[in-house]
């Protein structure tokens, strides 16, 4: 996206083009939006594109609010895409996960950011409609009021209002049941990583809730399980065989992946994927691998998220 540099970034007079400086000022914010309505950084950066192009044909004399006027650009951008999504989704191979993202310390400190884009309430917001979705991070997240979001969605601030309070509902009855403290989740992880590097079955048994659920994501790709699995003994024995293959050739990294602790695991150094988890209280819930290599770019180096 060419708006760092350019003839387009600079007016005239060789100072910053205002159009470029508001753009800028408010691109991580507009990529959170994107991906949290997403699940797809690579699908937000085209959303950001998008939002840019129309963005410099806009009169700035006629935008009260810059802010909120890119976050509607960018939402119905992302509501058009998110419907497109739903349809590839019905035809992927396997099972979808988000796509990860190595986070910055600054975002977990952040809680409720942390918690709106984590993996488990990424597949949450997965079950609402893409308006529901919508109006669910514009509201919740980013704390737009309803007249600014009926703007963005086409709706008036009375449906706004209802929609805001069903998708509340929906996503409160399948939300991890409490916020993780950033300490809880650093010991769990290293009870996991402790368990999983020694071959220590019980030690998984002990960390992992006994309804835990595994997901993992090939994209047709990598093997991967092909549908939930379900069970603490199915999930640690499946996670112990595998490493036990591999022992010697697998390495563990803890990284902050979409806001929370988590593991990129090598195979013989390279990338094999991401394992994220659901933590609810102090045991792991939900385990998320993502293997699919067009889901790992974003890894290696970290992606400013904020709101």
């Amino acid at each position: 996206m060419r708006v760092a540099g350019g003839p387009e970034a600079r007016g005239e007079d060789d100072r910053p083009n205002p159009a470029t400086e508001a753009f800028v000022a408010h691109r991580n914010l507009l990529f959170t939006v994107a991906y949290e309505m997403l699940g797809s950084a690579a699908d937000a950066e085209d959303i950001l594109q998008e939002t840019w192009l129309r963005w410099v044909d806009v009169d700035l004399e006629t935008v009260r609010d810059q802010r909120a006027y890119l976050v509607r650009i960018t939402t119905r951008q992302a509501l058009n895409r998110l419907r497109t999504l739903g349809r590839r989704k019905e035809s992927y191979v396997g099972q979808w996960l988000p796509e990860p993202l190595l986070t910055s310390p600054d975002v977990a400190d952040d809680v409720e950011l942390a918690d709106s884009v984590s993996m488990a309430m990424l597949l949450v917001l997965e079950t609402l409609t893409p308006t529901e979705r919508a109006v669910f991070v514009l509201r919740d997240v980013f704390d737009l009021g309803y007249g600014e979001i009926a703007d963005a969605v086409d709706k008036s601030p009375a449906a706004v209002r209802q929609i805001a309070h069903r998708a509340r509902a929906h996503v409160a009855a399948r939300r991890p049941r409490d916020v993780v403290s950033p300490a809880e989740s650093r010991a769990a992880l290293t009870a996991f990583q402790h368990a999983v590097e020694t071959g220590d079955l019980q030690g998984l048994l002990d960390v992992l809730a006994p309804d835990v659920v595994l997901l993992a994501d090939g994209g047709g790709v990598k093997q991967a399980v092909p549908r939930p699995l379900v069970g603490a003994d199915k999930a640690a024995r499946l996670l112990n065989a595998g490493l036990n293959r591999f022992r010697g050739q697998v390495a563990l990294e803890p990284v902050q992946v979409n806001g929370y602790p988590a593991l990129i695991m090598r195979l013989n150094g390279e990338i094999d994927g991401v394992l994220a988890m659901r933590i609810d209280d102090g045991l792991v819930t939900g385990l998320y691998y993502v293997r699919n290599p067009e889901k790992l770019s974003r890894v290696e180096r970290e992606t400013a998220l904020s709101r």
